[in-house]
């Protein structure tokens, strides 16, 4: 008989607009930041592409930009970030949900694709090192959502398939890479995105943010996989 002991289940979390409210504060980072390389982008424009890979967002904002502007373009966006970092707040039930999947005995992993930089500032404000068995950044994969790599990427970390995890994100991009993926993923409004969006993007459930899923838990897919473990 082998003493070999499965991972258990695992809940996959994003991190920028679900766990933290960090958003609105990457729209005016970019916004700021067309601004300087003069190239007019609209405010809502930025928003419909945040959660998106970086350098498939500059590309789609900046048209047909040569590959230096792009690169410049990221790099102001992080110092602009970064001037705000002060502003970043966990939304709210964000700690108490992470904390209430680690005590059902669910892996909490963090499968975000933001650069290292800025991810590190998202662990300083969640302060929850102590709860994560695994977690991804921007330079596990070359391009993030919505691509399912960076989803996948998790799920072997977490070491599970996707029958025993789900993953919880708020934008459409999110949603997608986990279809593509094959992956449930529960939605929350905390990022900007209508229900209808998430719904129609293929998301299993949808709740206004961190504290309304924690409140109903019990009846979502993290409810379910808590059940099957105790089988």
């Amino acid at each position: 008989m082998s003493d070999y002991a499965a991972p258990a289940n695992a809940v996959l979390f994003d991190v920028d607009g679900t766990l933290v409210d960090s958003n609105y504060l990457h729209i005016h980072a970019w916004q700021r930041a067309f601004a300087e390389a003069d190239i007019p982008v609209a405010a809502w424009r930025i928003h419909r592409c945040i959660g998106m890979d970086g350098t498939e967002l500059v590309k789609a904002l900046s048209g047909e930009a040569p590959e230096d502007v792009l690169g410049q373009l990221k790099d102001l966006h992080s110092r602009f970030y970064q001037d705000t970092a002060e502003l970043l707040k966990p939304l709210p039930g964000a700690l108490d949900l992470i904390k209430r999947v680690e005590d059902l005995g669910l892996q909490v992993v963090l499968a975000t694709s933001a650069p290292e930089d800025e991810l590190a500032l998202l662990r300083r404000v969640l302060d929850s090192e102590e709860v994560y068995s695994a977690v991804t950044s921007s330079e596990d994969v070359s391009t993030a959502k919505p691509e399912p790599d960076i989803v996948n990427t998790a799920l072997e970390r977490a070491g599970v398939d996707v029958d025993r995890a789900v993953f919880v994100g708020d934008a459409v991009w999110d949603v997608e890479a986990c279809v593509r993926a094959e992956l449930d993923c529960i939605g929350v409004l905390s990022g900007g995105v209508s229900r209808g969006e998430l719904e129609t993007a293929g998301a299993v459930a949808v709740f206004e943010d961190a504290a309304d899923l924690l409140a109903h838990l019990d009846t979502t897919r993290i409810g379910t996989l808590d059940r099957l473990a105790r089988q």
